[in-house]
């Protein structure tokens, strides 16, 4: 009956400031062009950090120290400028049909690539034949991968060997699977490109003049405020969500990261928004981390300089991915903490919320990470739905449907209140 009664007070009478509405303006000027995809081109993620804390100064959030930022720096690879890729004429779409690898190095050059099937790839003395014979020839200066129907166990045998080769000469991967991008913090001395089949042709030329600029000791800032609770002393809880995405890839690209995670960002203000109307016994620090994408490096440096002690944390709550729902919702780190995994499964089940809560172990997979490694407690929670767009430029705005936005919110809401 209490958290019947306490669900009720939340959908009731908290929800007047947490609509849909809200969530979606916020999430929209996330993805929107003029913040360069929240990445390191044009200082993307500046832009957003600030976004982010004028909002948290309008929901009245109070600063740890002298401003919300905490600054940091890391190395990453960009690609600021020109993005250029041709064959017989044709002028490849970047983003639709082919990226250029995270780490790749930049170039104006012709390729000549020779085709190298799979089975020389999974074959060490023939592919370093192969590697040997381009080199010291004339006709070839380049090698293109066909990587066309590969079974994920293969994928994973092959997985870092075009980086390797791209130490030595142009590499091409040619692929009929989905085009995902990343980030690095390295650059590689060779070009390294992902073509879709459906657009490449082998033994033709290609034309490619790409930009790339590596970054060292860029200032990136986690965005920090915190709700004092109803007890000035005891544990505090974090939410905490990255802001950070992919960024451009040339002037003309960009990736909104709509889902992933302007989504989550969203939902990280407005649980600061409700719990600013509704405060609890226990402080709240929300936390919004750059660098997610370039190799959880906010987070790490968070933890590793941490601006509330890590052993006055009772719990972290990590979103990420919150744009959908039809499927449900996945908990890593539900079975580390099976205690409060099974209280966030009773409030569910009582009140009806969520249509599925997926158990999952622990992964190094978003900013809960570090947090764990510390021996604090942290859920990652994300949606799961039919919207699949992720680390592409389709990911974007346009695709959510927030279908479980509010029952996600008293969900937290109710659960952070029994923490």
């Amino acid at each position: 009956m209490r958290k019947l009664l306490l669900l009720l007070l939340i959908l009731n009478g908290g929800f007047t400031f947490c609509q849909i509405e809200e969530v979606r303006r916020i999430t929209q000027q996330l993805c929107s062009p003029e913040l360069n995809g929240r990445g390191y081109v044009n200082k993307g993620d500046s832009l957003a950090a600030a976004f982010i804390a004028a909002e948290f100064s309008k929901i009245g959030l109070k600063p740890i120290g002298d401003s919300y930022f905490q600054e940091f720096q890391h190395s990453v690879n960009t690609f600021p400028g020109k993005m250029l890729v041709k064959q017989n004429n044709r002028i490849l779409i970047p983003g639709v049909h082919f990226l250029v690898d995270a780490g790749s190095a930049g170039g104006k050059m012709q390729l000549k690539p020779k085709r190298i099937p799979i089975s020389i790839a999974l074959n060490t003395e023939k592919l370093i034949q192969e590697i040997q014979a381009i080199s010291n020839g004339t006709t070839y200066n380049s090698i293109a991968f066909d990587f066309r129907k590969l079974s994920s166990d293969t994928l994973r045998k092959i997985n870092g060997l075009t980086r390797k080769i791209a130490g030595i000469m142009p590499v091409i991967e040619v692929t009929d699977r989905k085009l995902t991008w990343s980030v690095s913090s390295e650059q590689l001395k060779y070009p390294l490109l992902q073509i879709q089949d459906s657009v490449f042709v082998f033994d033709e030329a290609l034309t490619i003049e790409i930009e790339a600029e590596q970054l060292t000791d860029y200032r990136s800032n986690n965005v920090i405020g915190y709700l004092p609770g109803k007890r000035k002393w005891g544990k505090k809880v974090i939410y905490s969500a990255h802001y950070d995405h992919l960024g451009r890839m040339g002037e003309e690209t960009y990736f909104p990261g709509a889902n992933d995670n302007a989504s989550g960002t969203a939902m990280l203000l407005s649980m600061a928004n409700y719990f600013k109307k509704n405060p609890i016994n226990r402080s709240i620090v929300f936390i919004a981390f750059a660098g997610e994408e370039a190799g959880l490096v906010g987070s790490k440096y968070f933890v590793q300089n941490p601006l509330v002690k890590l052993k006055k944390i009772s719990f972290v709550l990590n979103l990420d991915i919150m744009g959908s729902g039809e499927e449900g919702i996945t908990v890593v780190n539900a079975t580390l903490f099976e205690s409060e995994f099974k209280e966030l499964q009773q409030i569910n089940q009582e009140q009806k919320l969520i249509s599925h809560i997926k158990s999952r172990g622990p992964a190094a997979n978003s900013d809960h990470y570090w947090f764990t490694q510390m021996n604090v407690p942290a859920f990652f929670i994300y949606t799961m739905g039919p919207n699949k767009n992720y680390h592409d430029i389709f990911d974007t705005y346009e695709n959510l449907s927030f279908v479980e936005y509010q029952d996600l919110v008293a969900l937290l809401c109710a659960f952070t209140k029994q923490l």
